[in-house]
Parts: structure tokens; sequence; C-alpha cells
């Protein structure tokens, strides 16, 4: 699918007593010069987001246009930049106005300047137009005496790239995160009251608004489904799997169906998000099966979908889908064998499958941790995945206290054959010790469930923990 690029509003403190110096001068003014630099920096964000820009700042006024343009444009963020010294008059009333966001304070710097002397009233102009750093040291005092929290980047472009990159796109999932429409099916699991979260606390500080949907709804969803879409599904299904060799077709077309309704349910109530408590009783005599399958709608929306009712798992699954774009895996660890230096993950139930570089790491096989449950459907398939190697950023999110947290860490899954029966899952081996590992986690306080992406993205979640004032651990 395509995605949202982020948006950038960019913020260029000029001085106001500069500003028609220069006239005449080979290089222009103050204001000219400083106004090509101003496009130049403009081009080279506007590789990383879309940019709004109103205009280089020199008087309180243009501070409070700038305000209302920022909030009018709906900007995940603001890059301010001094241009040189400046009265610092209007940056103080842009800190104390500005509305909450996040906001970086950014100081270009070059290898050399233009100029080895300033004899030359041209080369005179061009020592104050590059006096950023003038400008950024005067301002940054009033940061934290009015309270604001403000990222540092200092250098040239080309070096702070991936930082500022990693600062838009972390305010972006923030952004994000606070337009989100979550759904819970149907309620919290009440076999694990450690996952539970205030939705009050999740809407007001973080901000997924959250719909409670019934399992009645799921019914009546799936009943929709019609029996040529099922096995149209399954025909596709089948397709690009291996389908072991004791599923049963008619079982394989209700898990398929019941999936499906899932989709549904995401596309009826606008869902960003859908933590499905999949583990109730109630669902099986409802459904008669646990749904088993990933379907392409929530790709298709950017949206994601986790088992067990756990709206924290969901945040973090959504926060990490929101900061890489990559297909996130659900797992709890299970075991250490210390040995090797590994421990074992993974987890039943609806499980992101899809990602087509490992479309050989899916076997569509029965479900046998209710195979010989009295349910309808009792051994209805499901895809099961064994998580593909290579490093990934295990990562949880939960309810601490006083405040939310992040807990991460890097693993490399291993290769290695599909073993437990009912659960996509990898073996894991960490860099230092496992056994440490779990120690410190244990320390901190987490549960059991996890996200597992692709790279090593502790910087990023680091950083979107700090913008939104999160503790954070990692590890």
């Amino acid at each position: 699918m395509k995605r949202h690029k982020p948006k950038v509003g960019v913020l260029l403190v000029g001085c106001r007593r500069f500003r028609q110096l220069g006239a005449g001068c080979e290089d222009g003014t103050y204001e000219e010069r400083r106004g090509r630099f101003g496009a130049e920096l403009t081009a080279q964000l506007g590789e990383l987001a879309e940019c709004a820009f109103p205009g280089v700042a020199y008087e309180r006024e243009d501070m409070e246009k700038a305000i209302l343009f920022f909030m009018q444009e709906k900007v995940d963020c603001v890059i301010c930049t001094f241009l040189s010294w400046s009265e610092d008059s209007p940056w103080i009333a842009f800190l104390r106005d500005m509305f909450d966001i996040p906001l970086a304070l950014y100081l270009p710097t070059r290898d050399k300047m233009p100029y080895s002397d300033t004899r030359d009233e041209n080369d005179f102009i061009e020592f104050l137009a590059q006096g950023g750093l003038v400008g950024s040291l005067e301002g940054s005092g009033s940061i934290p005496r009015l309270g604001r929290k403000v990222e540092v980047i200092v250098g040239n472009f080309a070096d702070v790239q991936s930082r500022l990159e990693t600062f838009i796109s972390a305010s972006y999932t923030k952004a994000q995160l606070r337009r989100a429409r979550f759904g819970l099916l149907p309620v919290y699991n009440r076999i694990m009251c450690s996952t539970y979260i205030d939705p009050y606390k999740v809407f007001s500080r973080i901000g997924p608004e959250l719909d409670f949907i019934s399992y009645a709804s799921l019914k009546a969803a799936t009943d929709a489904i019609s029996d040529d879409a099922a096995d149209a599904w399954v025909a596709e299904l089948s397709s690009r799997y291996f389908v072991e060799p004791d599923v049963d077709a008619r079982l394989f077309r209700e898990s398929a169906r019941a999936s499906l309704a899932l989709g549904a349910l995401r596309d009826q109530y606008e869902l960003d998000a859908l933590i499905f408590n999949d583990v109730d009783h109630e669902l099986f005599h409802t459904i008669g099966l646990r749904p088993g399958f990933y379907p392409p709608t929530f790709h298709a929306h950017d949206a994601i979908l986790t088992p067990e009712g756990d709206i924290g798992a969901g945040v973090i699954f959504y926060i990490l889908r929101q900061l890489t774009g990559k297909h996130i895996n659900y797992v709890e660890p299970f075991y250490v064998e210390q040995g090797g230096n590994t421990f074992s993950a993974g987890h039943a139930g609806p499980h992101d499958y899809t990602d087509e570089r490992f479309a050989d790491h899916v076997r569509i096989s029965r479900d046998t941790r209710f195979a010989k449950t009295s349910f309808k459907y009792a051994g209805a398939p499901f895809a099961w995945y064994r998580i593909p190697a290579g490093l990934k950023t295990l990562a949880h999110f939960s309810q601490g206290k006083d405040n939310f947290k992040i807990v991460c860490f890097t693993a490399e899954a291993l290769p290695g054959e599909h073993a437990l029966c009912s659960y996509s899952h990898a073996d894991f081996r960490t860099e230092g010790s496992v056994s440490e590992l779990f120690e410190n986690i244990l320390r901190v306080g987490a549960t059991q469930h996890f996200a597992a992406v692709e790279g090593d993205v502790r910087a990023q979640l680091e950083l979107f923990a700090r913008l939104n004032a999160f503790e954070f651990y990692a590890f």
C-alpha cells in the first residue's frame, strides 16, 4: 500500500537587524542569502518528508503566523533552525505559545567557511549570515526555562540525515497513534490481568480511540462471508503456501471464512488495529474455531491484527509498523537453552506470515492445540510460520505504576524447521548472556508479549519513547 508521507514544519529564524545589510554586494543582502539557504534546506528535508514552510521568521508577528500555519497544516513535528544571531524575543514567544508537538533544534554546519577574512563587505555580510551557532546558543537557554522538550541535532546535512529521518519518523508515528482507532474484540483477556491497560489513559495520553466489538458482531460478519469468497481465498492460500496433507478442506474453508470476517470488521469500523481476544472459550462456542489467517485488508490499510486481547501489544505493533513499514511478528519467549545462549519464542493464533520473501516459511497446518476439543470446527487450520532468520528487535509495551513503558532488546533469529505445533515460532540467540537479558527484563517488569521486527530499531524506539515521555529500557 502507499503510505502517507510525514509532514514537517520548517521554522527558520532570521535577524531583522541584518535583513537589508549587503545591498549591492556580490552575493546580495542577508535576506537574499538566507533565503537561498532556506530553500536549499527545505529541499533537502523535502527528500525525507512533505515540508510546510511559512517563510523566514524575523518578527514576533511572523512567529504567530507560523504557529497558526503549522496548526492548519497539521504538521507532525517542527524543525527549527537559527539562520544567524537574532533577537530572541520572537523565539521565546514561539516556545511559549507553540502547541504541544515534537520540536527539533537543528544547527547545520559546513566543512569550511566561504571566506578567509572579513575585510570585504561581501565577506562580512557572509560572516553575519553564517552565525547560526550564535543564535542557537542564545536560543537554547530558553528551552529548559520554558519547560519545552526539544531534540538537538548538530552537523552537516549528509552526516545527520539519518538522525533527522529518525526524528521525523518518530514524530510521524506519534501523530498517527493520536489519530488511530483501535478495536478490542471483545474485551480484555481475563486470564492475563497483567496485560490490562487503562483505556482512558491510552486515549488521553497517546491517542488511539478504542471501540469494543462483540463476538456476536464477529459471528454476523462470519455468516456474511459467502462460500464463494471463502473458497476463493482458500484457493489463493493453497496456491501460495504448502498445505499439509491432513488439513480438512471443510475446516480450511471455515477458518478462511472467519479470518475474512476479522477483515470485514476492520473495514466496518475503519480500524487501524484490531486487538483480538482469541483464547476466550466464548469465541469457540460462538464461532467454533480460532481464525487462523491474516486478512489482506490489514496491510491494504496499514493496519495490524494481534491476538490475546492485549492492547499494549497492539500499541507496540502499531508503533513498529509506523516506524518501519515492515511485517511484525507476535511472540512470547517460552524457555531458555543456556548451552546455546538461545531462547525459543513464538505464539499461536493469527500471525502476519505475509512477507512474500518468506512464503516458503509458511505451512498451512491443523491447529492441534484445539484438535481434540468438542468445538464445532476443532482442528481447523492456521498459517504455521517459521519466523525468518536474521537480526530482530523484540519490543514490549505495557502500563507501569505511573507511566507507560517500552522494553526492547535485539536477538538473532536462527534458521530451522517448523517444530512447535500450533505456534508460529523461532529460536533466538542473544549477543550477551541470555540469562542476564531476562534477569534484567524481569527486574524492570513486563508481560510475556513482545513484537518482533526485522533489524535493530532500538534508537528509533528510544526517541519515540522520549517524545512521549514514556519509560524506556533497552538491553
